[in-house]
């Protein structure tokens, strides 16, 4: 759960939404066409909606490959799976509580501060951004449908890039 927040800078909603048949494991993506939206605070009352970005399709990396690959192979075992089962969950969805009460639980017990479900995809955006990906595919990426929304959301992951323009200049000499 945790890392598909991380590496694919998903949204809550369509974490929760995510259902195996928007995972190809053979052509290695990861499709979100839609998100959940709670409705009467249940599991079992729970509404599919279009995600901010309509649909995009990215592609996974080896280490969330692997590890959707081993889950699945879980999962599947149980009594009455099929591909319309949930990613996170099963018949139905996981709570969004439950993945906030999750993250809590695994920031207490490794002893590192608390953030909120929605920096796994600023620590995303920042992985991107800070390993040299160009901004407009990070905006891509994030679905994010104007460039503009990616800047100004991470405007502050560029001002050490700022200081190597300068160091770049002073090198021409």
């Amino acid at each position: 759960m945790f890392e598909i927040l991380y590496y694919c800078g998903l949204r809550k909603g369509e974490l929760r939404g995510l259902t195996w048949k928007n995972i190809d494991l053979v052509n290695k993506t990861l499709s979100i066409k839609k998100q959940i939206t709670d409705r009467g605070g249940s599991v079992k009352e729970f509404q599919f909606s279009t995600p901010k970005t309509k649909r995009r399709t990215l592609p996974l990396n080896k280490v969330l490959l692997n590890d959707l690959k081993m889950l699945k192979e879980e999962v599947s075992k149980e009594y009455g799976f099929n591909d319309n089962y949930f990613v996170i969950g099963d018949a139905f969805p996981v709570a969004s509580n439950t993945i906030t009460s999750r993250k809590n639980r695994n920031c207490e017990l490794a002893g590192v501060p608390q953030i909120r479900i929605h920096d796994f995809r600023h620590s995303c955006a920042s992985l991107l951004v800070n390993n040299g990906a160009n901004i407009t595919v990070v905006a891509k990426y994030l679905g994010h449908t104007k460039i503009e929304e990616t800047l100004n959301t991470y405007t502050h992951l560029f001002n050490s890039a700022l200081n190597e323009v300068v160091d770049l200049i002073d090198n021409l000499d």
